[in-house]
């Protein structure tokens, strides 16, 4: 048996009050969904330890199986490895976006989704100007990069800007642990840490104000990329390979346009698929990433497929576009995909979830339990006739948390 997870990033809702009180999973038009929750089994599932905040990071490496208080290290590092940086020792990694603020404000965590090309370019400004020995910049996909620093202390406190729109940033700029301030195991301390961190974050706002990119971009009434914000430190994590905890997985896949999911993929053993067109964002090119997967479960055993789009739709409080955002998943990779592998004599099964709400109301991460669908021939299916968060609470599965989901999916 062939394995594939179809992940739709932050799909899950709250009820919206102008829909009737009904999530968008409930509203959206998901024939293909709803068949795999008709035609198989489902369940809710807990992707947020106890702990920890409702990252994407945390989500999709507890969905994977793995203990997250022995081996989170932060998302940076997942970053890190997905762009090929490889982290030595003492050696910190901080995801680094590209932000708008507008005057105190953090108006958004994307810089209005600049293209690729354009924060690659300002990220090599970055490392120009501010560079030095203990500090480097790398640059990674869309408003989405890395900073590195040298003999820095993760035990301080950082706030992912997509958690705070339009909030007033200096607030939110990076802090020591209480009592750890000046408790020296590297080379910086805590509050030493914080201290760079910040000088770095205002000294690229004065780099970038009248960068001629910004100058272009306010002329065409779009958000400037006028800001870093560095957030979740961490090092290099100690990772079971996927292959190890699951024998009868002996190639893996991983395809994404996120940075965060290839990192997670590589330390997993996965092997990283490069598809044309992949933005991460509703203009993806779902067409390709369809048949990346489909090609790669006819010689591999695993795959995990993950699609933002919804994600960013939930951040931007979008629900139009969110409501799009499924719908497109639904037809346009989960259909085609069940009605190949149908056909397959080698049989597989499908895995179909999201990591996290991402409320449109809330415009961020939550850590209610998500519904999931696990369909393969042969199954015998529960009572459940669609896809969406209230359906899945009478699934056959319950609530399952940890690595109760991936163990429950390789078991057939």
């Amino acid at each position: 048996m062939k394995h594939i997870i179809i992940l739709g990033d932050g799909m899950a809702d709250w009820p919206i009050e102008s829909l009737g009180n009904r999530t968008l999973l409930q509203v959206a038009e998901t024939p293909y969904l709803d068949l795999l929750a008709r035609n198989g089994r489902n369940g809710r599932l807990i992707t947020v330890a106890d702990g920890f905040h409702p990252g994407s990071e945390i989500a999709n490496m507890s969905i994977l199986g793995y203990d997250l208080p022995k081996v989170y290290e932060g998302r940076g590092v997942l970053e890190a490895a997905s762009i090929g940086v490889d982290l030595q020792p003492g050696e910190m990694a901080m995801r680094c976006n590209l932000v708008c603020i507008d005057g105190e404000r953090l108006k958004n965590h994307s810089a209005g989704h600049i293209e690729t090309s354009d924060g690659d370019a300002l990220i090599a400004y970055l490392q120009r100007r501010l560079g030095n020995e203990y500090i480097r910049y790398y640059a990674g996909v869309q408003y989405r990069h890395l900073l590195v620093i040298k003999g820095g202390d993760k035990r301080i406190e950082t706030t992912p800007p997509h958690d705070a729109p339009l909030q007033p940033f200096r607030p939110l700029l990076a802090k020591p642990m209480k009592g750890l301030e000046n408790d020296r195991i590297t080379r910086f301390t805590p509050q030493e840490t914080a201290d760079l961190i910040n000088e770095q974050i205002l000294a690229s706002q004065e780099l970038l104000r009248d960068h001629p990119f910004n100058i272009r971009r306010r002329a065409e009434g779009k958000d400037p990329a006028n800001s870093i914000w560095p957030w979740s430190p961490g090092y290099r994590p100690r990772m079971e390979p996927i292959a190890e905890k699951f024998p009868q997985i002996k190639n893996g896949d991983v395809i994404s346009a996120v940075d965060l999911i290839n990192g997670i993929g590589r330390y997993a053993g996965l092997n990283r698929i490069r598809v044309e067109g992949a933005t991460g964002l509703y203009d993806t090119n779902y067409e390709n990433k369809v048949k990346a997967a489909l090609d790669a479960l006819r010689k591999d055993d695993f795959v995990y497929l993950h699609i933002e789009a919804s994600d960013e739709a939930g951040h931007e409080g979008n629900i139009s576009l969110k409501r799009r955002t499924i719908e497109d998943l639904d037809r346009r990779v989960v259909g085609p995909i069940y009605h190949e592998v149908e056909k397959w004599e080698e049989p597989v099964a499908i895995a179909v979830l999201p990591d996290h709400p991402t409320p449109c109301e809330h415009r961020t991460h939550t850590a209610e339990p998500v519904p999931f669908a696990i369909w393969y021939p042969g199954i015998v299916p529960d009572e459940v006739q669609t896809f969406d968060e209230s359906a899945a609470c009478r699934g056959s599965y319950g609530l399952l948390k940890g690595d109760e989901f991936i163990r429950e999916f390789m078991r057939v």
